[in-house]
């Protein structure tokens, strides 16, 4: 599904390479965990799977699709879950879904089915005439993830889903993910939540300094070692204790 080869990013007032060599398979049905800490690449090297910034040295593709030389072919493939709330504050949750939904393309009918499924299995068909600025932090991130499922796409990529939320919208993100991927898409997450990782990821490829310094299955790789316990543990490891401010 997505394909990385040999990637270098450099941006202009950087010291060192955001990216230095960057090699990533992530196939079909794979519910893939990218881990590292703050700084460490993550960000930059989602922008440059979703088509959102280019890269110095490398290729990616998405769906056989060359990602770098044509950046808007991929766009129907994949849906994009940010950290920030990438909502309009006073618009209803409903006008949002549905303006976005007519922006990926859906025609009326089945939006209106689509966003009617999604907001009564998110628990939020009662708030649907409700401004997001008057929604709760989970609330919110519950129509952020909505909206970049909507369209059914074969990839989703989440940036950090859970942050901030109360326990009940966590639960209800998780299994809802989970059930997603079990149906088939492919699911690209990024989450400092790392017992949540261990949890939900079939792979996962931890990213420091540009570098994929480990990559397999969580178990596998928390098992090679005796002294590793959980994820947490072998992540420290890999990455130290110095703090990333």
């Amino acid at each position: 599904m997505v394909q990385v080869n040999n990637l270098y990013k450099t941006y202009k007032k950087g010291y060192a390479p955001a990216l230095s060599g960057i090699n990533l398979n992530i196939e079909k049905g794979d519910f893939f965990g990218l881990l590292g800490p703050n700084g460490a690449g993550k960000t930059t090297l989602i922008s440059i799977i979703c088509g959102l910034s280019s890269a110095n040295i490398g290729t990616a593709y998405m769906n056989e699709t060359d990602i770098l030389r044509y950046p808007e072919k991929i766009k129907k493939y994949y849906g994009l879950v940010p950290q920030d709330i990438a909502l309009y504050p006073t618009l209803t949750a409903e006008e949002n879904l549905i303006f976005l939904g007519r922006m990926y393309g859906l025609s009326n009918q089945p939006l209106k089915v689509e966003v009617e499924f999604w907001l009564k299995k998110m628990g939020l068909s009662n708030h649907r005439h409700k401004k997001i600025h008057e929604y709760s932090t989970g609330m919110k991130r519950r129509v952020n993830l909505i909206a970049g499922i909507l369209h059914n796409p074969s990839i989703i990529i989440l940036d950090e889903p859970t942050v901030g939320v109360d326990v009940q919208s966590r639960v209800l993100i998780l299994e809802t993910l989970k059930e997603i991927n079990r149906n088939g898409t492919t699911i690209i997450y990024t989450s400092h939540y790392l017992e949540e990782a261990e949890d939900l990821c079939s792979r996962i490829a931890i990213i420091d300094k540009g570098k994929i310094i480990k990559e397999g299955v969580p178990a596998q790789l928390i098992s090679q070692e005796n002294r590793y316990s959980n994820l947490e543990d072998l992540f420290i490891n890999l990455t130290g204790k110095e703090l990333r401010d």
